[in-house]
């Protein structure tokens, strides 16, 4: 009985971890999109978040959705070049 509360502990902290490290990585992903987007030209006031398309996306090429509070993006990114970006919403 204490064995299967053992293992019942380990997953949900496992699970919890895992929940912990993939809002990070958005996060962080934001902030790096936010400021390339920025680089190129286009306002991006506080990033809130960033999801990865991974059905557009293709090796050594990232689709991603960029949500900033004043405007959303659709980025295509290749490692050592601009990132194609598109305005969504209202133009």
């Amino acid at each position: 009985m204490a064995q299967s509360s053992y293992i019942a502990t380990a997953l949900f902290l496992a699970i919890i971890a895992a929940a912990t490290n993939v809002s990070a990585a958005g996060s962080g992903a934001a902030i790096d999109l936010a400021a390339q987007v920025r680089g190129q030209g286009f306002p991006c006031d506080k990033p809130k978040g960033a999801e990865k398309n991974n059905k557009a996306s293709r090796p050594n090429e990232e689709v991603w959705i960029l949500t900033c509070e004043n405007a959303s993006y659709r980025m295509t990114v290749v490692p050592d070049m601009a990132a194609k970006v598109e305005k969504l919403g209202k133009q």
